[in-house]
């Protein structure tokens, strides 16, 4: 890997994600070696990947490359790798460029889309958890109208405007009513000679609400927001089965549909040599301590989606978001830098700084730990928070154009067929 030799400790971060840029920063600056290695060379802004999906925004606008993030802090190396084993023997990592010793590794490895071991699913259906992919969705949804303006048969066509979202979090909720919008401002506009009331976008949620682990209002308030949209709103309903063609559940309820986007859990992205079951625990996550250090190990550590750290508030793990990800990365730092010296390290604490989702324009849900409201100053409060947690001053003056943009013009810009994803369909 061409990692110089140094006297200081070296520390190596799995992950360029939330948890492990957050890391970084921390012991920027510090008497350590830090080297983080990443499949990509870019950190993603992950909450907004649906609006790449959507046409609102492009890649690059919710991409931050993870060289310029730490570019001035000494004795910091990037590599662009992908870590195959953890041989926790040795010290050592082994990855598709070479291997490297370490004196504290930390897995910041995040979590990938869970199909509960649906292999049919999982081949047909479309994830939304990287930029790739996100950019694969936007190109199938703008190739099935185009293609549906060509097919003369009715049932096939209505079968290419059909979009079924499996999964009622965050994800699901926003996806289903930046849909929604397209379906009212864009697609009249775009396809004239298109009978575009026909499309139609549901939304499956396996259990009795949306938004699970918000309040009640705030979910029934996303639910009345989407249904005003005209989105379908399927609850306690459970998605068995997606041949490419046709969805079934649990009931009688089936959806002919060419696009079926797959929004209904994650697991954690274990590592060999960590993915044991003395490690893993509920949702492939590891098992860390209240310090993130893995079981059985002092110097290595879990942080973010991949960690399982259980609270009495949080039984089964902290919350697979941002915000535990960030907090986690910051503590850790403090406390590796005390192992170091031999001092004793600080349990970590979760402050819990609420959730909130956006469910179109002018329309969103916030809980925050005193106060809970919705609608059109939640939204101004979704978009603040959102552009403020946003890495680079460019990327927060270009998403903020862009939405100020969509918002007058009731338009989005992005609505490109750069790389086309071809599916084919036919019923």
């Amino acid at each position: 890997m061409n990692i110089p030799k140094t006297s200081y400790p070296r520390i190596i971060i799995i992950g360029g994600g939330f948890a492990g840029i957050a890391l970084a920063r921390k012991l920027s600056k510090q008497e350590v070696q830090v080297v983080l290695l990443d499949k990509h060379n870019y950190h993603t802004f992950q909450p907004l990947l649906y609006q790449v999906s959507t046409g609102g925004l492009e890649p690059d606008s919710i991409a931050y490359p993870i060289r310029k993030i730490l570019k001035d802090f000494p004795n910091f190396h990037f590599r662009l790798a992908e870590v195959n084993e953890i041989d926790t023997t040795c010290n050592t990592i082994k990855t598709n460029i070479g291997d490297l010793k370490f004196d504290y590794l930390v897995v910041a490895s995040g979590s990938k889309t869970n199909y509960f071991g649906n292999t049919e699913i999982e081949k047909h259906s479309m994830a939304m958890k990287t930029i790739p992919q996100s950019l694969n969705l936007r190109s199938l949804i703008l190739e099935n109208f185009e293609e549906a303006l060509l097919t003369t048969d009715l049932h096939e066509r209505i079968a290419l405007m059909n979009f079924v979202i499996v999964g009622g979090g965050p994800t699901g909720v926003e996806l289903a009513g930046a849909l929604a919008e397209i379906k009212k401002g864009i697609l009249p506009k775009d396809y004239p000679d298109l009978d575009t009331r026909l499309a139609q976008i549901n939304i499956i949620q396996s259990g009795g609400c949306l938004l699970k682990g918000m309040s009640e209002n705030a979910s029934a308030k996303a639910e009345d927001f989407l249904e005003k949209l005209g989105v379908h709103v399927w609850k306690n309903v459970r998605v068995t089965n997606y041949d490419g063609k046709t969805v079934t559940t649990n009931s009688d309820l089936t959806f002919d549909t060419a696009t079926v986007v797959w929004a209904a859990g994650v697991q954690g992205a274990t590592i060999k040599g960590l993915d044991a079951k003395d490690f893993v625990t509920r949702g492939n996550r590891i098992l860390v301590n209240q310090c993130n250090q893995v079981k059985g190990f002092e110097h290595i550590f879990a942080i973010g989606d991949i960690a399982c750290m259980a609270t009495d508030e949080f039984p089964n793990g902290l919350p697979m978001m941002a915000q535990p990800a960030i907090q986690q990365g910051q503590q850790l730092g403090s406390n590796i830098l005390k192992l170091i010296e031999e001092k004793p390290m600080k349990p970590f604490e979760y402050k819990d700084k609420g959730a909130m989702a956006t469910v179109g324009r002018n329309k969103a849900v916030v809980d925050l730990k005193t106060l809970r409201f919705q609608g059109v100053f939640a939204w101004y409060v979704w978009m603040f928070v959102h552009l403020f947690f946003l890495i680079g001053f460019r990327n927060r003056m270009v998403v903020f154009v862009n939405w100020v943009y969509n918002y007058i013009r009731f338009d989005r810009e992005a609505r490109l067929i750069i790389r086309p994803f071809k599916k084919k369909f036919k019923l």
